[in-house]
């Protein structure tokens, strides 16, 4: 009976681990719905000097809890999907007149403040990362968007680029709530 048992092991661990795949792979798990455990509360401890070359100034957690709602956009020069996202970003905080702060992750202060020149700059702080914030954020890469109320909390994080689908569905109605 034992070495019935020790032959039907392996089969038995194989159908578990073959199920965990499959499961894995079903057609109505979305691989960019990364849960982010950041929602509802405050923001992290973070002060970050500005941007050399760009006249913005750098961005601290203490710019964040001003009793209105702002965007908090983590972005970089050498990101396409940051390229393709900013003129739809841009619009949107012209529309809407929310307060959109950057954090320019792990790039060269030349090359932000060059691709900034070309696109234009909607950001009204922009914070300099080579890396720790991004972390403490839980930011896996970039675009990567946060919304965060008038008390420091964040109430929202987009992971990729805003695309207009996404600021109407999620990002419009959200903000025009938070507003009042």
């Amino acid at each position: 009976m034992t070495r019935r048992l020790l032959f039907l092991l392996p089969v038995l661990i194989f159908a578990v681990i073959a199920g965990y795949f499959l499961w894995g792979l079903a057609p109505e798990r979305d691989p960019g719905n990364v849960p982010t455990a950041m929602i509802d509360k405050p923001t992290p401890t973070f002060d970050l000097a500005a941007v050399p070359g760009l006249d913005v100034p750098g961005l601290a957690t203490a710019d964040l809890a001003t009793g209105e709602v702002v965007m908090v956009n983590f972005f970089a020069s050498w990101c396409v999907p940051c390229r393709a996202e900013h003129p739809y970003l841009t619009a949107f905080v012209e529309q809407t007149g929310v307060p959109l702060y950057g954090i320019n992750h792990r790039d060269k202060p030349e090359d932000a403040a060059a691709w900034l020149a070309e696109l234009g700059n909607p950001y009204g702080r922009i914070g300099a990362d080579p890396g720790r914030a991004a972390v403490e954020w839980g930011v896996t890469g970039v675009p990567e968007t946060f919304v965060i109320d008038g008390s420091g909390r964040i109430r929202y994080h987009h992971r990729g680029p805003l695309v207009p689908e996404v600021i109407e569905r999620d990002l419009a109605p959200l903000l025009k709530a938070l507003r009042g």
